[in-house]
This record gives C-alpha cells, sequence and structure tokens, in this order.
C-alpha cells in the first residue's frame, strides 16, 4: 500500500521533500493558503487556512502522517492533527521554534550559549533591557520573524523611541524580545536529523553568508577546528533529544571567537542545507522522509566540497551554472519578487581549489561576484 505524506506548506521545501519522495515510492498532499504555492506543482493540494478545522479534516483524511514545510503553522492546528494522526516533528517542538522567547530559553537549559536576551511586552520594558544589556542590540518579535523580518537594530539608547514606533505595537500580539548584539567571526549552521527511534546523524557543519538578512551563500564542509565542530553536534543531539525530536532541523549558531552562541532553531528542513541534495551521501530531504517514516537513515557524509548561491528576486542566467563542472540549477517555479526566493545552484567538487576555480568563473558569468567572494576568500585561508 502506497504511502501519502502530508505537508503542512507548500512551498519550496515541500517541493523539494516531494522530490526526494518519488524514488521513495511517496505519494504527496500539500496544504497551503494559496492556489498558486510552487509545492502545488508536483503535488495535489488542499487550499484553505491552516486554522479551519474542516479543511484540517479534509487534508488529514486523505494522509497516513503529517510534516512541515515551515515553522509558522500554527502550533494548536500542528495538535488537532496529532490528536488524529502522526505529526512528526511534534507539535511541541512545532511551538518552541515559533517563540524566540521560548527557544532561547531552552537553549540555556541545556547548556546551548545564546545572546543575553529579555522579553519585552512595554516601552518601560525596552529601557529597562537596554540597561541591563547595553547598545547595540536588536529588537525582535518573539513570533513569524524570518529572513530578518520583524527586526529592528537598535545602535545607542537614542534609537530606543524609532524601534518602539517599528515594532511596538506587534508586543500584545506576537511579543517582543531584546537580544544583544553578536560580534561573531563566522555564521555556521547544524543540518541535523533524528528518528522516530531515536537515531541520530548530522551532515558536516555548513558555513553561511546572509544579506539584508537572507541566506546569500553557503559552504559545506566549513572550514573549522574539531573542537567546534563537536560542540555543535552536541548542542544539536541535546536539543533532538530534549524536543524529542523527528525529523531534520537546523541549529544556528554564531562562532565568537571560537565560542559557540546559538541564534535559532529551524524545525524543517533548511535552507542551509540544500547543498546536500548533490554534496552528500543523502540529501536532508530524502533523510527526513526516511526519518517521519521510521526507515533506517542514510549516511549524511558528504561528497566533496559543496556551495549552495540562492537566488533571491528574481533567477540569473541558468547557462553559466548548467555549464559549469559539477554546476546544478534549481528553480522553484515562482514569480519573480522583490526578496522572494525563487531559486538556488550547487556546485560541487573533490577539493576546495576546483570548487574557487568554478564559482569564480561563474561569479564573473553571471556578474555575482559579491556573492562568490566571501567563499573564495574562505577557501583560500582554508588551503594556506
Amino acid at each position: 500500500m502506497t504511502t501519502t505524506v502530508g505537508i503542512l506548506g507548500g512551498g519550496q521545501l515541500a517541493r523539494m521533500l516531494a522530490l526526494a519522495g518519488a524514488p521513495l515510492g511517496l505519494r504527496f498532499l500539500v496544504m497551503d493558503s494559496t492556489a498558486d504555492a510552487c509545492a502545488g506543482q508536483f503535488a495535489p493540494m488542499v487550499v484553505g487556512d491552516y486554522r479551519d478545522e474542516t479543511c484540517l479534516a479534509e487534508f488529514a483524511r486523505r494522509v497516513d502522517l503529517a510534516t512541515f514545510d515551515f515553522e509558522n503553522v500554527p502550533a494548536e492546528s500542528a495538535q488537532w492533527l496529532a490528536d488524529r494522526i502522526p505529526v512528526f516533528p511534534a507539535p511541541r517542538a512545532l511551538a518552541v521554534a515559533q517563540d524566540r522567547l521560548a527557544e532561547k530559553t531552552l537553549f540555556r537549559e541545556l547548556g546551548i550559549g545564546t545572546p543575553d536576551f529579555h522579553a519585552i511586552a512595554s516601552r518601560a520594558d525596552l529601557d529597562a533591557a537596554l540597561d541591563a544589556i547595553g547598545a547595540p542590540a536588536i529588537l525582535k518579535t518573539r513570533r513569524l520573524g524570518y529572513d530578518g523580518k520583524g527586526q529592528f537594530r537598535l545602535r545607542s539608547h537614542d534609537d530606543a523611541d524609532a524601534a518602539w514606533n517599528d515594532l511596538g505595537a506587534q508586543a500584545p500580539s506576537v511579543g517582543l524580545i531584546l537580544e544583544s548584539f553578536v560580534r561573531f567571526q563566522r555564521e555556521l549552521s547544524v543540518v541535523a536529523v533524528r528518528s522516530r527511534s531515536g537515531e541520530f546523524r548530522a551532515w558536516p557543519l555548513t558555513q553561511n553568508w546572509h544579506r539584508d538578512g537572507i541566506l546569500a551563500a553557503s559552504l559545506a564542509p566549513a572550514r573549522v577546528d574539531a573542537a567546534i565542530e563537536a560542540a555543535a553536534l552536541g548542542a544539536a543531539r541535546r536539543l533532538a533529544d530534549a524536543l524529542d525530536y523527528v525529523g531534520v532541523f537546523a541549529l544556528e549558531l554564531f562562532d565568537c571567537d571560537g565560542e559557540l552562541l546559538a541564534n535559532e532553531m529551524a524545525p524543517r528542513v533548511h535552507n542551509s542545507g540544500h547543498w546536500t541534495i548533490e554534496g552528500s551521501e543523502t540529501s536532508q530531504f530524502e533523510n527526513h522522509l526516511r526519518a517521519v517514516l521510521g526507515l533506517p537513515l542514510g549516511s549524511t557524509a558528504a561528497r566533496g566540497v559543496s556551495c549552495m548561491l540562492n537566488w533571491i528576486g528574481a533567477l540569473p542566467d541558468a547557462l553559466p551554472v548548467l555549464a559549469a563542472t559539477g554546476g546544478h540549477w534549481h528553480d522553484y517555479g515562482k514569480s519573480p519578487r522583490d526578496g522572494r526566493k525563487v531559486g538556488h545552484a550547487t556546485f560541487r567538487a573533490d577539493d576546495g581549489g576546483t570548487l574557487a576555480t568554478v564559482l569564480g568563473t561563474v561569479g564573473a558569468a553571471l556578474q555575482r561576484e559579491g556573492q562568490v567572494t566571501p567563499v573564495l576568500a574562505r577557501l583560500e585561508e582554508a588551503a594556506s
């Protein structure tokens, strides 16, 4: 009997899950609030509000289990489904990841370092937190923020009025948190997977570069000391076990002179893990499906060195990527829009020198030198 996997959310992550599940003989049903969600090009859809119990009931009736494409599905909807069908990861993991305060509190309880933080419910709270933390600092919504949205950077106490005017109205509905500004050397992520039986695996650490709060490029494996990698993987393992997590997740980290501070957790397959499609023995998408179905996990070993470049707003010319040795093109089937993730490319090579040559050539051909320059610099530094 064919298994049907339900996916809440119909974006590119659901689309890539469906593509990865086809060789496993899986069928998919996607639920999204918009009829033109790009995963609908590859799987049937239920279109409706995530809080609409009629739509949720139809969705539950047609699937054997459910998982998530993004973390902003209402936790109460996830629990409604979990009372009727298996849901992975569990709604608790989703609820924790949806609230920056709950998330960072859990990190602290597990011995995972974080920036200083304070909950903000009023203008007076903001002043008191600034006195405690100091500036610069970042005011964020506790919920519904992603890709740099719902954030205001305060360079000094003088910015408190502007920050409150920008985000204060959201305090009653989504809550606010003030975090100390972190001066880091690099941004890293652990992409890991835990199965229904508790088996845990992680891909090599990934180094990431962002522009305007959106991931621009990833390099894997990251060139880090063994102690840093061990600390990062240990933190991810403690987090997964504490949440009894099932599926793939990402833990985003700041490397501050060898001290790791956790930024946030994503309870789903992750943008910084896209390189695993071509660059590892088993992609994050296939291993997520293996985990939620109770199948043995696949190897997370890297196949050489990989770089992922995100396409934001509009797709560039595909030909230089397709002509490059080890170049792979991914078009998400979305219409262009400022700030929108519309695709990515992955470049895989056996060694860093070869990868650097390919990236330099493609970056020049696409006039994307600024996007590849930090990756090239890191590859040069690692080779020296």
